[in-house]
């Protein structure tokens, strides 16, 4: 672990805060600087270049040529579960300590996916939006029934193993796609854990939860979307990169997915990339808002708090980012 400044009021820098949350962390940290947009490059660099603290979230990218530039960097936390905007190699060969936080609201990552499902295939925005007009007629508006169907979670950790729970309260079946299968699930919620194929060929429903890395980009492609049910329900709230957009695109076209509903996408800050996937009505998308309630927000906080107190007395943090087991998505 990198060493702590002598100086327990080391200097501190925390990038992409939200007005609502300013007070939160002024109040903890009353000396640091606090900026509420994300930097990238150049720009970047230039904001940080004196601090040796930074908190950051997933949009200002710490490349390998940012950390290099960052000389005074002894302590680098992201206040998020996924750390692929961060080069963490190039971190380690500079010792610089980097944090995450692994589950500062994984309870309300799986809500939104049922708050996604549930709102498309029982058409409440259509269904409100026509009352309100005045038409009080539920014709055209039958929905789809969760029980008996089959839900496919690639990526069975603290998320996926709560969308598991919820999916087993609806009724459903459940497929596990991960390398550690947990004897409780596989007992309490019938989880039945299977290779990646057999998870795309039999699931109605397919939820995404794991990490963007190089092992997982574009695990859903036309190879993947192929192997799919007709009419499969595809979500992702974890990352973008996880899905070929074009591939997406054309399975729509197709009529091979009846419904893409997305927190999350390929080009997040590049509306003009995303703009023909987005127009498709059966395409469903929020932007990236899973992680983004009140509780989880305080939570995230928090534990960020608690890992940059640890290391200023000299503690190893608890939640330094360690080398991910990733699940198995060979085609």
């Amino acid at each position: 672990m990198s060493s702590p400044s002598k100086n327990k009021g080391a200097n501190i820098i925390f990038l992409e805060v939200d007005p609502e949350d300013h007070k939160l962390t002024a109040e903890r940290f009353p000396e640091a600087t606090i900026i509420d947009h994300s930097l990238k490059g150049d720009e970047l660099v230039k904001a940080c270049k004196d601090f040796e603290v930074i908190s950051t979230f997933i949009y200002s990218k710490f490349t390998a040529d940012v950390i290099k530039k960052l000389k005074k960097l002894k302590l680098l936390c992201t206040r998020s579960v996924g750390f692929n905007h961060i080069d963490a190699d190039a971190c380690k060969k500079q010792k610089i300590t980097v944090c995450n936080v692994p589950d500062y609201g994984s309870h309300v990552i799986a809500e939104h996916v049922f708050a996604l499902l549930l709102s498309t295939i029982r058409h409440i925005p259509t269904a409100n939006a026509r009352v309100e007009s005045g038409e009080f007629d539920y014709h055209g508006l039958r929905g789809m029934a969760l029980r008996g169907d089959t839900i496919g979670i690639i990526g069975m950790g603290k998320i996926g193993e709560r969308v598991a729970r919820i999916a087993h309260g609806f009724g459903m079946h459940i497929l596990g796609l991960d390398n550690r299968h947990k004897k409780e699930l596989m007992e309490e919620q019938e989880v039945k854990y299977v290779t990646f194929e057999e998870l795309l060929e039999k699931s109605d429903i397919i939820t995404l939860h794991v990490p963007a890395t190089d092992e997982t980009y574009h695990m859903i492609d036309d190879v993947a979307l192929h192997r799919m049910k007709k009419d499969v329900v595809l979500i992702n709230t974890a990352r973008g990169e996880l899905i070929d957009s074009q591939a997406l695109v054309s399975a729509v076209k197709g009529g091979k997915v009846k419904y893409a509903l997305l927190d999350v996408m390929e080009h997040e800050k590049n509306f003009e990339e995303n703009k023909e996937l987005i127009d498709f009505p059966n395409v469903i998308t929020t932007p990236h808002i899973a992680f983004y309630a009140d509780e989880s927000m305080k939570n995230m906080y928090i534990d960020c708090f608690e890992s940059i107190e640890s290391w200023l007395r000299g503690e190893e943090p608890r939640h330094v980012i360690k080398k991910r087991t990733i699940v198995s998505a060979k085609k």
